[in-house]
């Protein structure tokens, strides 16, 4: 019986040799050459997982066959590395029979602005920051504080980083949304436990392609930049407030002591916005889409409780709950995130399916 795999390898031989014919017309070459470079990298993809499936296959047999306790420790520590590689395999091709969004692979600018709970919220926002900035270095991207406006705590009302690395929107666009506090403030005496909130909002990195920003279509203000907490305050008006009118998106920087480099930045930061609004409507039409196709919901508003005295974090858009908040909170946020992304990659594979019936 033929599979598909056997039908690809045949489309791919096929392809191979009229790209090696010196009468096939040009525009007939790329679009050739670009079925060709996709289904290469399908078979190259499906060969590394079934090479990943087999050894995983023997591994486990030899683990079961020995009753030797050093040799049975070591063919189970080779088990759970090649199921690692496995998954990671066939994460890798499902990603390309089921393509993820345009934009995943893009560096992101991470919004974060402080809700209900005053300095607490501050406070937790500034957390967020830490959190964020030190999964990025995990990944080995490069996180930057673009913007931000800071109490007199050190808390943050808003704050915007710039996170620049390889699939960086694919990984962290699911953070967008409410996060949600439980803890006892440092200034509360009678140890009592509140409640406050944060707003996180993940924006691809627009590309000068994605969004044209015509100069009448902009209103730019300068003013003179404050800081809090003995921070440098400027004595020229270098802060920058942008507002794109037939949006109404506006930006703000004053972290640059340069009008001009303010002014690029802010302009940076309204195009993702933009960008991002484009983003959501699209995801908003798909996922009406889906509901009607396979019956999935919307994501709600609040993304993730952060439960201080339990030491619980728990993500509600894949009802995921972790007892370790404290390691959670110094970047480690994996769990959570490859959880989100498998169930993209279900939701993807559920509307593909769906389509095809």
């Amino acid at each position: 019986m033929t599979t598909k795999w056997d039908e690809l390898q045949q489309r791919h031989d096929e392809l191979t040799n009229q790209l090696g014919s010196s009468s096939l017309e040009s525009s007939k070459r790329n679009e050739f050459q670009k079925e060709l470079s996709r289904i290469s990298e399908l078979l190259r993809s499906h060969k590394k997982a079934l090479f990943f499936e087999q050894q995983l296959a023997d591994s486990r047999k030899q683990l079961e066959a020995t009753e030797d306790p050093e040799l049975k420790q070591m063919f189970q520590e080779e088990v759970e590395g090649l199921e690692r590689e496995h998954a990671q395999a066939a994460r890798e091709l499902d990603n390309l029979l089921y393509p993820p969004n345009e934009h995943d692979n893009r560096s992101v600018f991470l919004e974060i602005r402080s809700g209900a709970g005053g300095k607490e919220a501050a406070l937790f926002a500034a957390d967020l920051l830490k959190m964020y900035t030190n999964y990025a270095l995990r990944q080995g991207w490069k996180a930057s504080v673009e913007s931000s406006s800071t109490t007199e705590l050190g808390g943050f009302r808003e704050v915007v980083l710039y996170i620049k690395g390889q699939d960086v929107y694919g990984y962290l666009k699911h953070e967008s949304g409410v996060h949600r506090v439980q803890r006892v403030p440092e200034t509360e005496a009678s140890g009592r436990i509140h409640t406050s909130t944060a707003t996180v909002a993940v924006l691809p990195e627009a590309q000068e392609v994605d969004v044209t920003i015509v100069p009448s279509d902009l209103r730019i203000d300068v003013f003179r930049a404050s800081g809090a907490g003995g921070q440098h305050v400027n004595t020229t008006d270098s802060a920058v407030r942008i507002t794109h009118i037939p949006t109404g998106v506006v930006v703000s920087c004053q972290d640059e002591r340069s009008q001009h480099k303010n002014k690029a930045k802010a302009l940076k930061i309204l195009s993702s916005r933009i960008l991002a609004a484009r983003v959501e409507q699209a995801d908003a039409r798909m996922s009406l889409e889906r509901k009607a196709q396979v019956g999935g919901g919307t994501r709600s508003e609040k993304v993730r409780t952060y439960n201080y005295p339990q030491n619980r974090v728990t993500d509600h858009q894949v009802e995921l709950t972790l007892k370790k908040l404290d390691i959670v909170m110094t970047g480690y946020l994996d769990e959570i995130i490859d959880a989100l992304r498998d169930q993209e990659l279900r939701q993807r594979k559920e509307h593909v399916l769906a389509l095809k019936k």
